[in-house]
Order: C-alpha cells, then structure tokens, then sequence
C-alpha cells in the first residue's frame, strides 16, 4: 500500500517556478527539488556572487526541509550542481558551516549551465523530523 504524498510550497520562499513542489514527503522521506539562488521575494541572485548565490539555495533547502517536517540534521543525501568547481572550496565551507554535525551523502555536479545563468543548484532527500 502506498503511502500519502505531501506537497510543500511554503510561503517562506518564491512561489516554484514550473510544475513542481518545493519539497514532496512520502513514506517518510522528504524529497527536495533542485534550489535555485532565488530570493523570498522571487528575486533571482543570478548577478551576486557565488558565495551569496550558494547562501540563498541553503537557506531554500532550509525552509522547503522545515516545512515538510524535517530538518538540516535529517538530511541523507545531498547533490551539488555548480557551473564552476573552482567554486567548490567556498561552497564546501558555506556547507559546513550550514550542515553543522549532519553528514549526508553528498555529490558535486560540474555542469556547463543552469537556468538563468545561476552559478549553483542543490537538490536533498531528508528523513522526516522524529515527532
């Protein structure tokens, strides 16, 4: 039997910019899509910097993690897709930081580009927070 599938879109973030949810819960995992460097506000950071591009997409992961119950600490598994991997030493500090003790899984993608000109996209698989 299959279990109930939740979608999240919280209003802590942009509105998702196509047919998709910010994170699906089902089965006890919490699923989350590709994050772009989009403000709140739906501004898109394509002209910042990486280190202020890869901010925001933690931040979304963050708040996309929370509202569907779960959390940084719960995270299993992490992808990293970034159009530069001279970037990765100043994402992989930002990432440390942010994760804390968490050590999920975890892949970096080079990638020729994204969307917008974004310098970065992170998508996550997390377990639901313990009740």
């Amino acid at each position: 039997m299959a279990g109930e599938i939740v979608q999240s879109n919280p209003a802590t973030m942009a509105a998702p910019g196509g047919h998709y949810s910010h994170a699906v819960s089902a089965n006890g995992f919490v699923f989350i899509s590709g994050q772009l460097p989009i403000a709140p506000d739906g501004s898109k950071l394509n002209e910042a910097p990486f280190e202020q591009q890869a901010q925001q997409v933690l931040d979304n992961v963050a708040h996309a993690l929370k509202a569907a119950g779960s959390s940084v600490a719960c995270l299993t598994q992490v992808r990293v897709y970034v159009t530069d991997i001279e970037s990765w030493p100043a994402f992989n500090t930002l990432y440390a930081a942010w994760a804390g003790s968490a050590r999920p899984a975890r892949a970096v993608v080079p990638v020729p580009k994204l969307h917008y000109g974004f310098k970065i996209e992170v998508e996550a698989v997390a377990v639901k927070s313990a009740p």
